[in-house]
């Protein structure tokens, strides 16, 4: 005799199960399971999802399929002693293809946080999944395996058909998210670790996604059943394009590992680049993005940074002196000139009262007498120009309160009248 195919069977038990009065109690059993798991899952949304982040999600989402399982299979044991049990088959099943969808969705989102196809795609990935699970459950798989293996072709030395190169999208594209996800939970750990160098965790975040990526295609593509030696002719078709087009492109993303490395730049120094100048916002493994005071970013390749000199200004200290410059009278108190001057600046809260400020008499000039004020701030990032303003302005102040005077340049012209003989 031949064996029936078991999900026929099930859907024959069902439909005789419909015609008897013991199918409404299943029916009704299955809807209070199926209402209590919904209320567990709102109760249970309300109560952890706030502030709970990413893992809130995934639990949330995951509460009314594994809930709803564990009611319909207790329902089950406690009631087929009584009567019959074929819509629970049937249910737990279908809940269970519903907590893979919502883990695959849930690990999707994390992988990709900021992936607006993700959106679109979301309902497609979830028909994809469900519609697998159906063909599972109605034991219709095989056959649509064996139908798909059927379409087979031939690249080179490979044999492939039409169910491995699916099999093996599919298996790469989850493995390929799976790792991403892990590199994302990586790089949330790394970015906690305040005492690491921040070129150190960039680096490090970046190494993992590479090496987890890399990793999850090998595997996947093993997995399959794709021999890797197949890959041979492309790596070393890219090999060779690296080598004559792609030349600067692979420069740059060297140097910006060098950059990371080395430590010798760092987000937040202050450096300058020939006539470009500005604060580290952000080091890619392609290029460095300096903000000047003004608002205007410099794109700056990685190469340029490794072989030009770079003036840093926060390299080993972040402390930096300025100087401004004013001119007094001849006839002035140079001495109360330049202690009014240091006073001016100590009273500004960004000077470094150590080094303290010191004024130079620089220049006995045509109509002055010039004097440099120089003094030190620790951060240079928050700007230079409005602090030399403010410290400018409170010697003005000062010098007028003392009755200093900050001379101009002046001419005096004498017109000589020749006397004519008489």
């Amino acid at each position: 005799m031949t064996q029936k195919n078991p999900a026929l069977q099930l859907f024959n038990d069902l439909w005789a199960d419909v015609n008897e009065s013991g199918f409404v109690w299943q029916l009704v059993a299955l809807i209070a399971c199926l209402g209590v798991a919904y209320l567990l899952a709102r109760w249970w949304r309300g109560r952890h999802l706030e502030g709970a982040g990413r893992f809130g999600d995934a639990s949330s989402r995951l509460v009314f399929p594994l809930s709803g399982m564990i009611l319909v299979g207790l329902a089950w044991l406690l009631l087929k002693s009584f009567i019959h049990v074929n819509l629970f088959k049937l249910a737990l099943p279908l809940l269970g293809s519903m907590a893979l969808v919502r883990s695959v969705v849930f690990v999707l989102r994390q992988a990709f946080p900021s992936a607006l196809w993700l959106t679109a795609w979301e309902r497609i990935i979830s028909i994809v999944v469900w519609s697998w699970m159906a063909l599972y459950i109605t034991d219709l798989a095989p056959y649509v395996v064996d139908a798909l293996e059927q379409i087979d072709f031939t690249i080179g030395k490979q044999s492939l058909n039409l169910w491995m190169i699916l099999h093996g999208i599919i298996t790469v594209f989850f493995t390929v998210v799976l790792a991403l996800w892990i590199a994302g939970l990586i790089e949330a750990r790394l970015l906690k670790i305040e005492t690491l160098d921040s070129s150190l965790r960039i680096v490090g975040v970046r190494v993992a996604k590479a090496l987890l990526t890399v990793v999850a295609i090998v595997a996947s593509l093993s997995l399959v059943g794709i021999d890797m030696t197949a890959l041979s002719v492309f790596t070393g078709a890219l090999g060779v394009g690296l080598g004559f087009g792609l030349q600067k492109i692979a420069s740059n993303y060297v140097s910006g590992f060098i950059i990371l490395l080395d430590r010798s730049i760092r987000i937040g120094n202050i450096i300058q680049v020939g006539s470009d100048a500005g604060q580290v916002t952000q080091i890619t493994t392609r290029y460095t993005v300096l903000k000047h005071p003004g608002g205007m970013e410099y794109i700056v390749p990685n190469e340029t940074l490794i072989g030009s000199v770079v003036l840093n200004q926060t390299y080993s200290d972040t402390r930096l002196r300025l100087t401004t410059s004013v001119g007094v009278a001849y006839d002035g108190d140079l001495e109360l000139a330049m202690r009014l001057m240091v006073e001016a600046a100590m009273a500004q809260p960004r000077v470094l009262a150590e080094p303290a400020p010191s004024v130079f008499l620089t220049q006995f000039a045509e109509s002055c007498i010039n004097l440099e004020l120089g003094f030190w701030i620790l951060d240079p990032e928050s700007g230079k120009g409005n602090v030399v303003s403010d410290i400018n302005l409170a010697i003005w102040k000062i010098f007028r309160a003392h009755a200093i005077e900050i001379p101009f340049p002046q001419r005096d012209v004498r017109i000589v009248r020749e006397v004519s003989a008489a």
